[in-house]
């Protein structure tokens, strides 16, 4: 498989190659991102968009453990939108795809703690 998302450099250096240890925070991970989602569709029917921001920066934290850069670059810029109420029309994008990347890293995570390393 190739990771298109999924970079393990950072997870590698942070665990030591512990498998262990890389399954626990990609667990950790997953069973955040539906709380993320939820959190960030409800904040944006509530037009709670500073809340929003908040909660774009608490999840680019994790998604960097994952070594998903381009989509810590996207959330970076949700962040400071959704904080300054900036350009509205663009946070259904942003959500969905951080949606769509978070389903892909966890496939390219799982297939990569298959192998060997």
């Amino acid at each position: 498989m190739e990771y298109t998302i999924f970079k393990p450099d950072y997870l590698l250096s942070i665990t030591g190659g512990d498998r262990e240890t890389m399954a626990e925070i990609a667990g950790i991970f997953g069973n955040q991102v539906p709380e993320f989602l939820d959190g960030m569709k409800s904040l944006l029917g509530q037009e709670k968009y500073y809340e929003l921001g908040l909660l774009a920066h608490k999840a680019k934290g994790s998604v960097t453990v994952l070594g998903m850069e381009e989509t810590a670059k996207m959330l970076k810029e949700f962040e400071l939108l959704a904080k300054a109420g900036e350009q509205k029309e663009k946070y259904t994008d942003f959500i969905a795809r951080f949606e769509t990347d978070s389903t892909t890293v966890m496939a390219e995570v799982n297939d990569y703690l298959g192998r060997k390393i």
